[in-house]
């Protein structure tokens, strides 16, 4: 029977995200969100949740990343043909941009769980003969434009999802709106009570809609000046409706959408507390994030945790018994992971990185709240670290188009490499996706992240490394603050998150912290206790990635926002 048969007869939840990441052959996604993204539609299918995902086509991609010997990033485009794995679905809507109809015809990928189990996953085109030129690229770019086109394909995103829902005569139970760019679903939910008492219009819209805010950066929340909204969107609801909820002065997305959510959360329970203070009188819950245990899992470890912890990959909390797995077994998976790693680096490098030698890793975003060069702070103390023992670093990442520091971080590393290169082998990969993630999380010893806080919402990279025994070290924020136990599961970098202290004298306690831990516990132990390592490698997956995963996370959402009546 047709998957659009079955959801019919349930009632669902339509999960609606600017970029969702399934396979690197669709490169509809940026980082961090669009993989959390990913791991939610993965586990709802494991979990048998009546569930659909909306997103954007991107029919250009994100973007393919060149870097040059000298560490300037190009960016071409990433151009892949939706015929070869999604199918045309039969419908279509329209919706109103500067006064034109422009037609939105959806696509579908049938997400399959190892269950069988199907989510399907709506991608929204306007690469349509009927529109204009103009329109049919709306769904070109991810993150592309300007203003007015970020207005044109959140327009899409929202109202021209929720129509598609629509016409495909879904019953949805709940719409969660995955960061602010499909606010725009709850005006859209709001116009179908209209002839209704104002409050209890608002009561169904908010008991329908969830909303997750992922970002605590400013500028990370999407704002257009009521001048752009008028010309984009007309009279699609009134101004005055638009402007009590969505801002005095400017329509902001996440404003909206909390507004006009009856359940709101962030990604961790510090992102919790900083997302509160941003926008007092809010009530905003915490569910940490987590990422899908199998899916980011290596084949080495799939391998070992199915022979000695049967089922773990449909329920990931049976990986906090990990002790039975034999020391020297989990030792060979993991340098199993890291040979793989090593022919990546030496298949696009042509640098041989050894086995035997302590790796590193760092690969997210290339943005400068991140701060990759943090390592790098004092290189004659990076040097001095190295005689404890040899290192080896692996980076990878992207810089948006128009970051240009982020861009310029990259090439202050190669700048870095190039330096160092007596010293300390260290690569920059380019053209980071899934395929890659999964290698670095799985073939490094120890994870590191730096970034400046409180700005890091959650993360999940270090949750995925945990899932392969790999060591975190982090600075305390986001989801480390939760799963740090400090010399059991990782180290940290820098005070707690509860010492108050000028941004400059943060920085110069974690420069410290990290050149000696580096110097006097990581690299000692790693080179002369290896029973000790192995514990920590032991703690790692079970502490962290029995309790840092989708399964536990979906759960929490099914109990606190999809089923209970807000």
């Amino acid at each position: 029977m047709d998957i659009f048969e079955v959801l019919k007869k349930e009632q669902v939840v339509a999960y609606f995200s600017m970029e969702i990441a399934l396979i690197s052959e669709i490169p509809t996604y940026s980082g961090g969100l669009g993989v959390l993204a990913g791991d939610v539609i993965r586990t709802a299918g494991d979990l048998n949740i009546p569930f659909i995902g909306v997103t954007l086509i991107s029919r250009k991609g994100y973007f393919k990343q060149v870097i040059t010997e000298d560490g300037f990033q190009k960016e071409l485009p990433c151009e892949w043909d939706p015929e070869k794995f999604l199918t045309p679905l039969p419908i279509e809507v329209s919706v109103d941009i500067e006064g034109r109809k422009v037609f939105i015809k959806p696509w579908v990928y049938y997400w399959t769980a190892y269950t069988g189990y199907i989510v399907p996953v709506i991608f929204l085109d306007t690469n349509l003969p009927q529109n204009s030129e103009e329109d049919r690229i709306i769904t070109d770019h991810l993150y592309g434009g300007d203003a007015a086109y970020r207005l044109k394909q959140e327009i899409v995103l929202g109202i021209g999802g929720f129509r598609v829902l629509e016409a495909l005569n879904l019953n949805i139970r709940k719409y969660h709106i995955n960061e602010g760019h499909s606010a725009l679903l709850t005006l859209e939910l709001l116009k179908k009570t209209d002839g209704r008492p104002i409050e209890e219009r608002l009561e169904t819209v908010r008991e329908k809609c969830v909303f997750t805010t992922h970002t605590p950066v400013e500028a990370g929340h999407d704002k257009f000046s009521y001048d752009l909204v008028k010309k984009i969107l007309g009279d699609f609801i009134s101004y005055d409706l638009l402007t009590k909820f969505g801002g005095e002065r400017e329509l902001n997305m996440t404003l909206l959408a909390l507004n006009l959510s009856g359940y709101v959360n962030g990604v961790a329970k510090r992102h919790q507390e900083i997302s509160s203070t941003m926008f007092p009188g809010r009530k905003i819950s915490a569910i940490t994030n987590g990422v899908h245990s199998f899916t980011w899992t290596s084949g080495s470890f799939r391998k070992l945790y199915d022979e000695y912890i049967p089922g773990w990959a449909n329920e990931p909390e049976l990986l906090a018994r990990v002790e039975i797995i034999p020391d020297e077994k989990l030792w060979e998976a993991h340098q199993q992971a890291k040979k793989e790693l090593i022919d990546l680096i030496y298949s696009q490098t042509k640098v041989k990185f050894d086995e035997n030698i302590l790796t590193l890793g760092f690969a997210r975003r290339a943005t400068a709240y991140k701060r990759p060069h943090l390592l790098f702070s004092d290189l004659n103390r990076l040097r001095r670290v190295k005689r404890k023992g040899p290192l080896q670093i692996v980076y990878a990442g992207k810089a948006h188009p128009r970051d240009e520091e982020g861009k310029r971080l990259i090439k202050e590393i190669f700048n870095y490499i190039k330096e160092l290169k007596n010293d300390i082998a260290i690569v920059y990969l380019q053209d980071y996706n899934i395929d890659m993630a999964k290698k670095i999380v799985s073939g490094v010893d120890v994870w590191l992240n730096t970034p400046q806080r409180p700005l890091e919402a959650s993360g999940t990279s270090g949750m995925k490394a945990a899932h392969n025994g790999v060591i975190n070290f982090s600075v305390l924020d986001g989801w480390w603050i939760e799963g740090c136990l400090e010399g059991v599961t990782g180290w940290s970098i820098g005070p707690s998150p509860k010492e108050e202290r000028s941004i400059e004298n943060h920085l110069q306690e974690e420069i410290d912290d990290l050149y000696n831990k580096l110097e006097y516990i990581i690299i000692p132990m790693y080179y002369n206790q290896p029973d000790n390592w192995i514990r920590m490698m032991k703690n790692s997956i079970g502490n962290i990635a029995s309790y840092f995963n989708t399964h536990r996370m979906m759960k929490r959402y099914i109990t606190d926002a999809y089923f209970r009546r807000i």
